[in-house]
Protein backbone atom coordinates (compact mmCIF):
# COMPACT_ATOMS: atom_id res chain seq x y z
CA UNK A 1 0.00 0.00 0.00
CA UNK A 2 1.72 3.51 -1.13
CA UNK A 3 0.22 7.40 -0.54
CA UNK A 4 0.85 9.35 -3.06
CA UNK A 5 -0.63 12.88 -2.53
CA UNK A 6 -3.38 11.94 -0.36
CA UNK A 7 -4.51 9.19 -2.78
CA UNK A 8 -3.93 5.33 -1.59
CA UNK A 9 -2.58 2.69 -4.18
CA UNK A 10 -3.29 -0.54 -3.43
CA UNK A 11 -3.02 -4.29 -4.56
CA UNK A 12 -5.84 -6.54 -3.69
CA UNK A 13 -4.08 -9.66 -2.30
CA UNK A 14 -5.47 -12.50 -4.57
CA UNK A 15 -3.63 -10.11 -7.56
CA UNK A 16 0.02 -10.47 -5.42
CA UNK A 17 -0.51 -14.48 -5.36
CA UNK A 18 -1.45 -14.03 -9.25
CA UNK A 19 1.09 -12.14 -9.87
CA UNK A 20 3.17 -14.43 -7.87
CA UNK A 21 2.10 -17.48 -9.56
CA UNK A 22 2.48 -16.33 -13.22
CA UNK A 23 6.24 -16.51 -12.39
CA UNK A 24 6.31 -20.19 -11.88
CA UNK A 25 4.36 -20.56 -14.81
CA UNK A 26 6.13 -17.98 -17.33
CA UNK A 27 3.61 -15.30 -18.06
CA UNK A 28 4.48 -12.60 -15.59
CA UNK A 29 5.55 -10.59 -18.63
CA UNK A 30 1.98 -10.79 -20.13
CA UNK A 31 0.02 -10.22 -16.14
CA UNK A 32 2.97 -6.76 -16.09
CA UNK A 33 1.40 -5.81 -18.97
CA UNK A 34 -2.17 -6.07 -18.16
CA UNK A 35 -1.21 -4.28 -14.54
CA UNK A 36 -0.08 -1.59 -16.27
CA UNK A 37 -2.79 -1.01 -18.83
CA UNK A 38 -5.48 -1.56 -15.54
CA UNK A 39 -3.16 1.05 -13.96
CA UNK A 40 -3.11 3.62 -16.67
CA UNK A 41 -7.23 2.91 -17.33
CA UNK A 42 -7.79 3.93 -13.54
CA UNK A 43 -5.17 7.04 -13.33
CA UNK A 44 -7.75 7.90 -16.62
CA UNK A 45 -10.75 8.09 -13.82
CA UNK A 46 -8.62 9.79 -11.54
CA UNK A 47 -7.33 12.53 -13.18
CA UNK A 48 -10.61 13.10 -14.81
CA UNK A 49 -12.24 13.48 -11.39
CA UNK A 50 -9.33 15.50 -9.64
CA UNK A 51 -9.78 17.74 -12.53
CA UNK A 52 -13.44 18.27 -11.82
CA UNK A 53 -12.76 19.04 -8.32
CA UNK A 54 -13.03 15.86 -6.41
CA UNK A 55 -10.73 14.30 -4.22
CA UNK A 56 -9.62 10.77 -4.85
CA UNK A 57 -9.16 8.10 -1.93
CA UNK A 58 -7.75 5.49 -3.44
CA UNK A 59 -6.77 3.53 -6.41
CA UNK A 60 -7.04 -0.41 -5.97
CA UNK A 61 -6.03 -3.27 -8.29
CA UNK A 62 -8.31 -6.07 -7.73
CA UNK A 63 -8.15 -9.57 -9.34
CA UNK A 64 -10.64 -8.38 -12.22
CA UNK A 65 -9.48 -4.94 -12.86
CA UNK A 66 -9.38 -2.03 -11.29
CA UNK A 67 -10.96 0.99 -9.64
CA UNK A 68 -10.47 4.67 -8.29
CA UNK A 69 -12.66 5.80 -5.26
CA UNK A 70 -13.72 9.19 -5.57
CA UNK A 71 -15.14 11.16 -2.25
CA UNK A 72 -17.82 13.31 -4.38
CA UNK A 73 -20.08 13.58 -1.38
CA UNK A 74 -22.97 14.39 -3.08
CA UNK A 75 -21.57 17.11 -5.60
CA UNK A 76 -21.76 14.16 -8.46
CA UNK A 77 -24.14 14.86 -11.43
CA UNK A 78 -24.78 12.88 -14.68
CA UNK A 79 -22.50 14.73 -16.77
CA UNK A 80 -19.42 14.38 -14.79
CA UNK A 81 -19.96 10.79 -13.80
CA UNK A 82 -19.92 9.99 -17.51
CA UNK A 83 -16.94 12.01 -18.08
CA UNK A 84 -14.96 10.23 -15.54
CA UNK A 85 -16.72 6.93 -16.45
CA UNK A 86 -15.55 7.89 -19.74
CA UNK A 87 -12.12 8.99 -19.09
CA UNK A 88 -10.69 5.08 -18.36
CA UNK A 89 -11.39 3.39 -21.70
CA UNK A 90 -10.16 6.45 -23.64
CA UNK A 91 -6.70 5.81 -22.01
CA UNK A 92 -7.22 2.67 -23.93
CA UNK A 93 -8.06 4.07 -27.17
CA UNK A 94 -4.87 6.40 -26.83
CA UNK A 95 -2.80 3.39 -25.75
CA UNK A 96 -4.89 1.04 -29.29
CA UNK A 97 -3.65 3.58 -30.94
CA UNK A 98 -0.19 4.37 -30.21
CA UNK A 99 0.41 0.45 -30.19
CA UNK A 100 -0.78 0.57 -34.17
CA UNK A 101 1.16 3.71 -34.84
CA UNK A 102 4.11 1.78 -33.79
CA UNK A 103 3.54 -1.25 -35.92
CA UNK A 104 2.67 0.83 -39.00
CA UNK A 105 6.32 2.54 -38.69
CA UNK A 106 7.87 -0.79 -37.60
CA UNK A 107 9.27 0.11 -33.93
CA UNK A 108 8.83 -2.37 -31.57
CA UNK A 109 8.43 -6.40 -31.14
CA UNK A 110 5.13 -6.76 -33.97
CA UNK A 111 3.91 -9.95 -31.58
CA UNK A 112 4.21 -7.67 -28.13
CA UNK A 113 2.11 -4.68 -30.08
CA UNK A 114 -0.57 -7.34 -31.03
CA UNK A 115 -0.67 -8.68 -27.43
CA UNK A 116 -0.97 -4.81 -26.30
CA UNK A 117 -3.69 -3.78 -28.97
CA UNK A 118 -5.85 -7.03 -27.83
CA UNK A 119 -5.15 -6.19 -23.89
CA UNK A 120 -6.92 -2.77 -24.15
CA UNK A 121 -9.70 -3.48 -26.32
CA UNK A 122 -10.13 -6.67 -24.17
CA UNK A 123 -9.97 -4.13 -21.09
CA UNK A 124 -11.55 -1.32 -22.68
CA UNK A 125 -15.11 -3.38 -23.77
CA UNK A 126 -15.44 -5.50 -20.18
CA UNK A 127 -15.71 -2.20 -18.61
CA UNK A 128 -18.19 -0.98 -20.69
CA UNK A 129 -20.55 -3.70 -19.66
CA UNK A 130 -23.46 -2.18 -18.10
CA UNK A 131 -22.64 -3.97 -14.21
CA UNK A 132 -21.28 -1.96 -11.37
CA UNK A 133 -18.91 -0.92 -10.37
CA UNK A 134 -17.72 -1.20 -13.81
CA UNK A 135 -17.66 1.90 -16.51
CA UNK A 136 -20.56 0.65 -18.16
CA UNK A 137 -22.42 0.27 -14.73
CA UNK A 138 -21.90 4.18 -13.87
CA UNK A 139 -22.59 5.12 -17.31
CA UNK A 140 -25.78 3.35 -17.30
CA UNK A 141 -26.45 4.79 -13.87
CA UNK A 142 -25.93 8.28 -14.82
CA UNK A 143 -28.56 7.99 -18.10
CA UNK A 144 -31.12 6.57 -16.08
CA UNK A 145 -30.75 9.43 -13.23
CA UNK A 146 -31.32 11.91 -16.16
CA UNK A 147 -35.01 10.60 -16.86
CA UNK A 148 -35.68 8.83 -13.84
CA UNK A 149 -36.08 9.50 -9.95
CA UNK A 150 -32.95 8.78 -8.37
CA UNK A 151 -34.25 6.01 -6.66
CA UNK A 152 -35.39 4.00 -9.49
CA UNK A 153 -32.23 4.59 -10.55
CA UNK A 154 -30.39 2.79 -7.78
CA UNK A 155 -33.22 -0.45 -8.50
CA UNK A 156 -32.97 -0.22 -11.82
CA UNK A 157 -29.12 -0.18 -12.45
CA UNK A 158 -28.65 -2.85 -9.65
CA UNK A 159 -31.20 -4.71 -11.27
CA UNK A 160 -29.09 -4.75 -14.41
CA UNK A 161 -25.92 -5.63 -13.13
CA UNK A 162 -27.27 -8.33 -11.49
CA UNK A 163 -28.96 -9.87 -14.99
CA UNK A 164 -25.97 -9.04 -16.43
CA UNK A 165 -23.27 -10.74 -13.71
CA UNK A 166 -25.58 -13.88 -13.59
CA UNK A 167 -25.12 -14.11 -17.80
CA UNK A 168 -21.32 -13.95 -17.46
CA UNK A 169 -21.45 -16.67 -14.82
CA UNK A 170 -23.70 -18.48 -17.13
CA UNK A 171 -21.12 -18.25 -19.66
CA UNK A 172 -18.43 -19.33 -17.69
CA UNK A 173 -20.12 -22.49 -16.15
CA UNK A 174 -21.59 -23.59 -20.11
CA UNK A 175 -18.74 -25.57 -21.01
CA UNK A 176 -19.30 -27.95 -17.71
CA UNK A 177 -22.70 -29.07 -19.93
CA UNK A 178 -21.26 -29.15 -23.42
CA UNK A 179 -17.72 -31.26 -22.34
CA UNK A 180 -15.33 -28.48 -23.19
CA UNK A 181 -12.83 -26.43 -21.24
CA UNK A 182 -14.06 -24.77 -18.08
CA UNK A 183 -14.40 -20.68 -18.42
CA UNK A 184 -12.64 -20.30 -15.49
CA UNK A 185 -11.67 -16.58 -15.50
CA UNK A 186 -15.41 -15.51 -16.66
CA UNK A 187 -17.07 -17.76 -13.87
CA UNK A 188 -15.19 -16.42 -11.55
CA UNK A 189 -15.50 -12.70 -12.37
CA UNK A 190 -19.31 -13.34 -12.86
CA UNK A 191 -19.64 -14.83 -9.63
CA UNK A 192 -17.89 -11.72 -7.85
CA UNK A 193 -19.88 -9.68 -9.72
CA UNK A 194 -22.99 -11.06 -9.16
CA UNK A 195 -22.25 -11.20 -5.34
CA UNK A 196 -21.20 -7.13 -5.47
CA UNK A 197 -24.29 -6.43 -7.21
CA UNK A 198 -26.78 -8.10 -5.17
CA UNK A 199 -25.34 -6.51 -2.54
CA UNK A 200 -25.82 -3.30 -4.11
CA UNK A 201 -29.52 -4.44 -4.27
CA UNK A 202 -30.04 -5.35 -1.14
CA UNK A 203 -28.24 -2.28 0.11
CA UNK A 204 -30.21 0.89 -1.85
CA UNK A 205 -32.02 1.88 1.11
CA UNK A 206 -28.84 2.85 2.58
CA UNK A 207 -27.57 4.09 -0.64
CA UNK A 208 -30.72 6.20 -0.97
CA UNK A 209 -30.72 7.47 2.42
CA UNK A 210 -27.13 8.46 1.94
CA UNK A 211 -28.26 10.19 -1.40
CA UNK A 212 -30.68 12.12 0.56
CA UNK A 213 -28.14 13.36 3.40
CA UNK A 214 -25.35 14.35 0.82
CA UNK A 215 -28.40 16.45 -1.27
CA UNK A 216 -28.92 18.29 1.82
CA UNK A 217 -25.37 19.65 2.47
CA UNK A 218 -24.97 20.19 -1.24
CA UNK A 219 -28.24 21.55 -1.70
CA UNK A 220 -26.17 24.28 -3.97
CA UNK A 221 -24.95 22.05 -6.95
CA UNK A 222 -28.15 21.67 -8.36
CA UNK A 223 -29.05 24.03 -10.27
CA UNK A 224 -31.83 25.32 -13.07
CA UNK A 225 -35.61 25.28 -13.02
CA UNK A 226 -37.27 23.78 -9.85
CA UNK A 227 -39.27 20.85 -10.50
CA UNK A 228 -42.91 20.72 -9.49
CA UNK A 229 -44.02 17.38 -7.41
CA UNK A 230 -47.48 17.24 -6.71
CA UNK A 231 -48.58 15.74 -3.05
CA UNK A 232 -51.83 14.95 -1.57
CA UNK A 233 -51.92 16.37 2.01
CA UNK A 234 -51.87 12.57 2.88
CA UNK A 235 -49.08 10.94 1.11
CA UNK A 236 -46.30 9.40 2.89
CA UNK A 237 -42.94 11.32 2.50
CA UNK A 238 -41.29 7.90 1.58
CA UNK A 239 -43.32 8.19 -1.79
CA UNK A 240 -42.64 11.86 -2.16
CA UNK A 241 -39.00 12.01 -1.39
CA UNK A 242 -38.46 8.59 -3.60
CA UNK A 243 -39.48 11.08 -6.91
CA UNK A 244 -36.39 13.27 -6.57
CA UNK A 245 -33.95 13.19 -9.42
CA UNK A 246 -30.33 13.87 -9.04
CA UNK A 247 -30.49 16.62 -11.78
CA UNK A 248 -33.29 18.88 -10.41
CA UNK A 249 -34.28 20.80 -7.32
CA UNK A 250 -37.87 20.40 -6.31
CA UNK A 251 -40.92 22.24 -5.07
CA UNK A 252 -43.26 20.05 -3.42
CA UNK A 253 -46.85 21.42 -3.83
CA UNK A 254 -49.23 20.09 -0.78
CA UNK A 255 -53.02 19.62 -1.84
CA UNK A 256 -56.31 19.57 -0.11
CA UNK A 257 -58.86 17.09 -0.83
CA UNK A 258 -60.22 19.71 -2.97
CA UNK A 259 -57.38 20.64 -5.73
CA UNK A 260 -56.53 23.69 -3.84
CA UNK A 261 -53.06 24.09 -2.85
CA UNK A 262 -52.07 23.66 0.80
CA UNK A 263 -48.65 24.57 0.83
CA UNK A 264 -45.48 24.85 -1.39
CA UNK A 265 -42.42 23.30 0.25
CA UNK A 266 -39.10 23.56 -0.95
CA UNK A 267 -37.10 19.45 -0.84
CA UNK A 268 -34.63 20.61 2.02
CA UNK A 269 -37.85 21.06 4.60
CA UNK A 270 -39.32 17.75 3.13
CA UNK A 271 -36.19 16.16 3.53
CA UNK A 272 -35.81 17.54 7.41
CA UNK A 273 -39.13 16.22 7.98
CA UNK A 274 -37.98 12.92 6.48
CA UNK A 275 -35.85 12.32 8.75
CA UNK A 276 -37.06 13.37 11.30
CA UNK A 277 -39.70 11.10 11.46
CA UNK A 278 -38.25 8.45 9.56
CA UNK A 279 -35.94 5.47 11.52
CA UNK A 280 -32.84 5.09 9.92
CA UNK A 281 -32.37 1.79 8.11
CA UNK A 282 -30.90 -1.29 10.31
CA UNK A 283 -28.59 -3.55 8.33
CA UNK A 284 -29.04 -7.16 8.94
Amino acid sequence: MITIRGTVLSLHPLFVMIMLASVITGGFLELLTLFIIVFIHELGHAAAAAAMGFKVRSIQLLPFGGVAVIEEQGRMNAYKEIVIALAGPLQNVIMIGMAKLLLYIGWGDASFLEYLIQANLMIALFNLLPILPLDGGKLLQALISLFAPYHATLIWTSRAGCFCSLVMLAIGVQPLFTGETLQLNIMMIGLFLAYSNFEDCRNVPYRFVRFLVQRSSYAGEQSGEAQAIVADASKPLDEIVRLFRREKVHLIYVMNRGGGVMAVLPEQQVISSYFAVKEPPVRD
